[in-house]
């Protein structure tokens, strides 16, 4: 596990280090500051920044991080999503990457109820990649309005240029402050004016600050420098008048686990065919190691049942041994409908192959059992954390809530892996199939080419399958150290519990 959080801090400082040393030093010698230290300065003193998809673009031709930083600060007390585009890679500019990592801040920050402040300074699409950003850019810009259509207020600081398409941010925001002869805000600069109409202008002129406050009125506030446009939005937060709409922790002194985190690097091992014990997780997460389990004589391969988190009560459903039988999926259903029933959110701690497959189990219904897990975790309305412990394979993944069921926030351990099949057993359906044509035509089944194949895909399907691949392409919210895991999701819970907190009222139709 060291080895592999050594791997994730590498990504880590990459994605830190912006367009590195010289742009850095060049934002710098300007007077600017760097994205992380705009937020530093943003929000409350000592208090936490989630980061989210850190390692964005991770593995691809784009910078790690994807020239944004995302994430869930508190300011004025107020847990917010926050968007900063870093200048420094590209100024700024918005990649396929960088897009999708904006349009999830936008789902969180609706989901979960929390107001969003966009921290501004691009110069618009990566031109170079504008054929996938320019049709679904225009959702960042919907998402916007959708959030002031829910009362959720949006706020945007605008540091330097917000050109073309990146120009609707401010625009379609609540509130917008400009820094002084910083902010350039217009929907063409003055080389592209003059080319479309033949006018000859300005940047101070066509989209200045100071015109934006005095003349165009897009501008609310005009911030003298940098540090005072963060003042201004502090002080947009601090009026919002925001109260949370979910019920608050039990207690504002939970009590910690009993047992040592630092003891989380150790229980997942090496090789993810080898199954451990949720419960070890557990009691290094919950308040006071306490977990009242369900069903505990039944489906054993599945380990359910209720707890608290900081304060927050959480439903638990945690992979034992992997495989996934008809009980536990008929003990997972009726686990979540209960958790609907009693308003509790839902912690699902992967590590699992899939369903169990074969003659005896298809014959005593596994699909129909799998699927009765899948409605419940579809149709259940109380917010879903997940995490990956280890394993995620096939329609296990499905079933114990993976990106495609939209739980609040996924996270993932650097160990672990994600793929519709583990890689041997992928190659050797491979070969299997190519096995069975060749024989069908009567050809001669050629061995060593058999092996060549088998050895490629499982190295390539390895290597999809890992957690910095998975993550650079932000099929979840990061990659965390195991040693995080409670604070990581009571800051999640914290968020989540910004809105109302209800379960369904009712499921689809399930098959018996």
């Amino acid at each position: 596990m060291l080895a592999r959080l050594d791997e994730l801090d590498a990504a880590l400082e990459t994605a830190r280090a912006g367009g590195g040393e010289k742009y850095v030093t060049r934002h710098h010698a300007r007077g600017k500051l760097l994205p992380r230290e705009r937020i530093e300065l943003l929000v409350d003193r000592d208090a936490p920044f989630l980061e989210l998809s850190p390692v964005a673009a991770w593995g691809t031709d784009y910078p790690v991080g994807a020239s944004v930083v995302t994430g869930i600060g508190v300011v004025e007390g107020v847990e917010c999503v926050l968007v900063a585009n870093d200048p420094t890679v590209r100024g700024g500019a918005v990649n396929p990457y960088s897009l999708r990592k904006t349009q999830r801040a936008g789902e969180i920050a609706l989901a979960n109820r929390l107001p969003l402040i966009n921290l501004v300074e691009s110069g618009g699409a990566d031109l170079p990649s504008q054929a996938e950003i320019f049709i679904p850019g225009g959702r960042v810009f919907r998402d916007l309005t959708r959030l002031s259509a829910e009362r959720i207020p949006t706020i945007a600081v605008v540091f330097g240029n917000a050109t073309a398409g990146g120009a609707y941010v401010p625009g379609m925001s609540d509130y917008t402050i400009m820094v002084r002869n910083r902010a350039k805000v217009f929907l063409a600069g003055p080389p592209l004016v003059k080319m479309a109409t033949g006018e000859v202008t300005d940047d101070e002129s066509l989209g200045g600050a100071a015109m934006h406050a005095t003349t165009s009125g897009l501008a609310d506030f005009l911030a003298e420098d940098e540090r005072d446009g963060l003042r201004l939005a502090r002080q947009c937060v601090r009026r919002l008048n925001w109260r949370k709409r979910g019920p608050a922790p039990r207690t504002a002194s939970p009590t910690p686990p009993k047992y040592d985190p630092e003891e989380l690097l150790g229980i997942a091992g090496p090789d993810l065919r080898v199954p451990f014990d949720p419960r070890e997780v557990l009691a290094r997460v919950l308040d006071g190691s306490e977990f009242d389990e369900f069903k505990p004589a039944y489906g054993g391969a599945l380990v359910t049942g209720w707890g608290t988190l900081h304060g927050y009560p959480v439903g638990v459903l945690a992979n034992a041994r992997g495989v996934l039988f008809s009980a536990e999926a008929q003990k997972a259903t009726q686990f979540i409908q209960l958790a609907n029933a009693a308003d509790t959110p839902l912690l699902f701690l992967q590590n699992t192959t899939g369903y169990m497959v074969g003659s005896e189990y298809e014959q005593r219904g596994i699909i129909k059992h799998g699927a009765l897990m899948i409605n419940a975790v579809t149709n259940s309305a109380v917010p879903h954390l997940t995490v990956n412990l280890g394993a995620s394979y096939g329609a296990g993944n499905y079933g114990m809530c993976g990106r495609a069921y939209d739980p609040r926030f996924l996270f993932t351990w650097p160990n672990a892996k994600s793929a519709v099949m583990g890689p041997a057993q992928l190659a050797g359906v491979l070969s299997i199939v190519a096995r069975q044509a060749a024989e069908a035509k009567g050809q001669p089944y050629d061995e060593e080419s058999d092996r060549a194949m088998r050895a490629m895909v499982e190295q390539q399907i390895e290597a999809q399958s890992a957690a910095l691949f998975l993550s650079g392409r932000l099929y979840d919210d990061g990659v965390i150290d195991p040693r995080d895991t409670r604070t990581v999701l009571g800051l999640c819970l914290s968020a989540i519990h910004s809105g109302p907190v209800s379960g369904a009222g009712g499921f689809g139709v399930f098959r018996m």
